[in-house]
């Protein structure tokens, strides 16, 4: 009899997001018509830049003529798509071959497929909290978990610590949720670490468009995390592609372990699982490193943090302590009163009709913490945190 990966059975009983959503469905058929303010869900509300837009309805018009249809795009991505990634890559001193970089469908299936490539009886170290499919998918592929605690006393941002003997480290900055971003000495003693290890870095860089001054946008922008280090992307955040969904990773061609290429064996992966994105796609992704594309996106993302500013500011007024927001589009806030985090949430949702994120929901080191997200309309953004501070502010 066919036995089922029994591995699932260690999966939490419920998917955060999907907990949230009966309870606001819930909340919304006992009060039918009464608006809701989303901070909740990292989801963008701006819609596709025009570079974006005009690339991809040029592309449309492509496939519609017989000398510019395009049929099955390379599984690792149209060249004129990863050369723009790469030239993005060059704007920070790092330099990216076109066998480096892989197109994907976002970084979320990546994050998932990307363990295809390690023994299964490897250990993962992850942060907590931390976003739930990195435990999760590492959960299914029946991969043993290591949680490195990321607490105010250490900034949200663990470091190697004496004794650690993990073999895939997960690491998000700007990070998802606390906001938390490393600096180059925090990312270079991972890198020291992984290498000396030989361990491998699975470095999410899905919000690296919000980091601003001398902070690292990228692991590559450290010596040394070409032999210890996968990045994967997306342009999910960095361009209104939630719902588009393109991405890419880069292995580069130095990164082996027991005389196995990672880049190699990646691609005959991929040639395999995959048969690539779609031109479309991938048009509108270059035009987002065009120059028009560039200014127009960080219009965008310039939405975003004044929204991080606005929810900022109505928590210092209510006198409730917070991280993030400065260099990430998510605020990481305390809970009030010593409350955990689902009574929070449900305060929140009952008495103010805001939605966020409870930090339990992101690993045991959550509890007692709040994400906010500065992906919503503004004007949304302003009513919700002015009845946060009113309501929060209220409880001194």
């Amino acid at each position: 009899m066919l036995k089922p990966n029994r591995n699932y059975t260690r999966l939490k009983d419920s998917y955060l997001f999907y907990r949230i959503g009966r309870k606001v469905s819930a909340y919304r058929a006992a009060h039918p018509g009464e608006k809701m303010y989303r901070l909740g869900i990292g989801d963008v509300s701006r819609p596709l830049c025009p570079a974006v837009i005009d690339a991809m309805q040029e592309a449309v018009r492509d496939q519609g003529r017989a000398e510019t249809f395009q049929g099955y795009t390379p599984e690792n991505g149209l060249p004129f798509f990863r050369e723009a990634v790469a030239g993005y890559y060059a704007r920070r001193g790092v330099t990216l071959s076109l066998d480096e970089i892989f197109v994907s469908s976002g970084a979320s299936d990546e994050l998932g497929d990307i363990l295809d490539l390690f023994d299964p009886r490897s250990e993962a170290a992850i942060p907590d909290p931390a976003y739930p499919a990195y435990v999760d998918a590492s959960v299914m592929a029946g991969r043993r978990v290591r949680f490195l605690q990321a607490t105010p006393e250490n900034d949200f941002l663990p470091l190697p610590e004496s004794g650690l003997e993990a073999d895939l480290i997960y690491l998000c900055s700007p990070n998802n949720p606390t906001g938390a971003v490393y600096d180059r000495e925090g990312l270079r003693a991972w890198v020291d670490y992984a290498n000396r290890r030989g361990a491998v870095i699975l470095f999410d860089a899905a919000y690296e468009a919000f980091v601003q001054g001398d902070l690292p946008h990228s692991i590559f922008e450290i010596e040394g995390a070409r032999t210890c280090a996968i990045e994967i992307c997306s342009l999910s955040k960095t361009a209104g592609f939630t719902g588009t969904r393109l991405g890419y990773t880069v292995i580069p061609r130095e990164l082996v372990r027991e005389g196995m290429n990672l880049n190699a064996m990646w691609l005959r992966n991929r040639t395999t699982k995959t048969n690539g994105v779609s031109c479309i796609l991938q048009r509108g992704g270059a035009a987002v490193f065009s120059e028009a594309g560039l200014a127009q996106i960080q219009e965008n993302i310039g939405v975003y943090r004044q929204n991080a500013r606005t929810l900022m500011a109505a928590l210092d007024r209510a006198g409730i302590r917070y991280w993030g927001g400065q260099n990430a589009p998510y605020v990481w806030m305390a809970c009030p009163e010593g409350m955990d985090s689902w009574t929070l949430f449900d305060l929140m949702l009952n008495r103010i009709q805001v939605i966020g994120t409870p930090g339990e929901g992101f690993g045991h080191c959550g509890e007692g913490f709040f994400r906010l997200s500065s992906f919503g309309d503004p004007e949304e953004t302003r009513i919700a945190a002015e009845r946060m501070e009113k309501l929060l502010g209220s409880r001194e």
